[in-house]
């Protein structure tokens, strides 16, 4: 049966994925050096596809199906070399965890808080622009 655990450890093999996708990208990519983008390799593809197979495989009648479309989503994004939308849906499924939690759908123990919470710094880091040189960027002329 699949609980928060199981859905965290999940999450957690994902982020380590991305995280070694996104140590492999240069700073700053000019699209007409390499027009499609900076794909992750092959395998790192497959196994993302193996990790949510398992993850649709044990979730099917249980209340965290409903996180499948976001997983799938990342995964798109994922096989296309987009970081920024493969880190999108992954924040939406802690949302979602937390909203579950509340809503009394799922149990969550408090060592699986603060794993979402260092799940989300996580992804936040992986996140393009969040390098602190650049804060205040964006914001205009002050």
């Amino acid at each position: 049966m699949m609980d928060s655990n199981h859905v965290l450890d999940l999450l957690g093999n994902l982020i380590t994925q991305l995280k070694g996708y996104a140590a492999r990208l240069p700073a700053v990519v000019h699209l007409n050096m390499l027009p499609g983008g900076l794909k992750p390799k092959p395998e790192a593809v497959e196994t993302y596809e193996q990790t949510l197979s398992r993850f649709r495989g044990q979730a099917g009648g249980t209340p965290y199906r409903r996180l499948t479309p976001l997983f799938m989503d990342s995964l798109e994004a994922f096989e296309a070399g987009n970081l920024l939308g493969t880190v999108q849906p992954l924040l939406a499924v802690l949302d979602h965890l937390e909203q579950m939690a509340r809503d009394k759908d799922i149990l969550m123990s408090p060592a699986d808080t603060k794993r979402m919470a260092e799940y989300r710094a996580h992804l936040h880091k992986i996140l393009p622009g969040n390098e602190p040189e650049l804060e205040g960027a964006g914001k205009g002329m002050v």
